[in-house]
C-alpha cells in the first residue's frame, strides 16, 4: 500500500487528505461499528472523525506515534464525546434530512458491519464496568489492533508501563466477562 501523506498537509493539500482518507476510512468504520450499532450514527460519526482529522491536522506529531495512532484517537474522542454529551442527539434532528442521502447499497454496508462487530460490541459493554484507563489500553490495544508502543504514546505512559497496564485490564475484564455469563447461565437454568 502506498505511504499515506503527512495529516500536518491536509490543511494545504486537499488531494492529500483524499488519499489518507482513502487509506484510512475502512479502518474508522471498523472501530465505529464496534461502539454504535445504528446505521446512521456510524456514518455520521464517520464523518465526524474525518471532519476532526481535518481540524486538527496541525496537531499532528510524528515524534508520538504514527498517524494510526492519531487518528484512533481521534476517533476515540469524536466517539466519547458522543456518549458523553447528550446535546450532540439535538443536533441529529437537523440531520435526518442528509440520511434520505445513503442509498440502500450504503446502508446495507454499514449495516454488514455492524453485524460483523456485534461480539466487539459486547466486549466494549462489558468494558463499561471498567476503570477510564483500563478501558482506553483495552480498546486502543485489543479491540482496534494499535501497536502498545504507539498506545504508550498516545496514552502519555512508557511502553513497560503500558504493558502492566494491559495486563491488568485484561484480567479485570476476563473477570467482568465471566460474572457476566455466569449470570447469563443462572438466569436461564431459573
Amino acid at each position: 500500500m502506498k505511504q499515506s501523506p503527512a495529516p500536518t498537509a491536509f490543511g494545504r493539500d486537499p488531494d492529500a487528505f483524499e488519499v489518507f482518507y482513502r487509506a484510512h476510512v475502512r479502518a474508522v468504520e471498523t472501530f465505529i461499528a464496534r461502539r454504535v450499532d445504528d446505521p446512521h450514527v456510524a456514518a455520521d460519526l464517520t464523518a465526524d472523525v474525518f471532519v476532526a482529522v481535518i481540524e486538527r491536522s496541525h496537531t499532528y506529531d510524528p515524534r508520538l506515534g504514527n498517524e494510526v495512532a492519531w487518528l484512533f484517537g481521534i476517533a476515540r474522542n469524536v466517539v466519547a464525546d458522543r456518549l458523553r454529551n447528550r446535546a450532540r442527539e439535538l443536533r441529529a434532528v437537523s440531520r435526518i434530512r442528509g440520511r434520505a442521502l445513503l442509498d440502500e447499497d450504503s446502508l446495507a454496508h454499514i449495516e454488514a458491519r455492524l453485524d460483523a462487530e456485534r461480539d466487539a460490541r459486547r466486549t466494549l459493554t462489558a468494558m463499561a464496568c471498567l476503570a477510564e484507563t483500563d478501558r482506553a489500553i483495552l480498546e486502543l490495544v485489543s479491540v482496534d489492533g494499535l501497536p502498545l508502543a504507539d498506545v504508550a504514546a498516545l496514552l502519555g505512559v512508557e511502553p513497560g508501563t503500558a504493558r502492566v497496564r494491559l495486563h491488568r485490564a485484561r484480567q479485570r475484564l476476563a473477570s467482568v466477562l465471566a460474572d457476566e455469563d455466569t449470570l447469563t447461565l443462572t438466569t436461564q437454568e431459573a
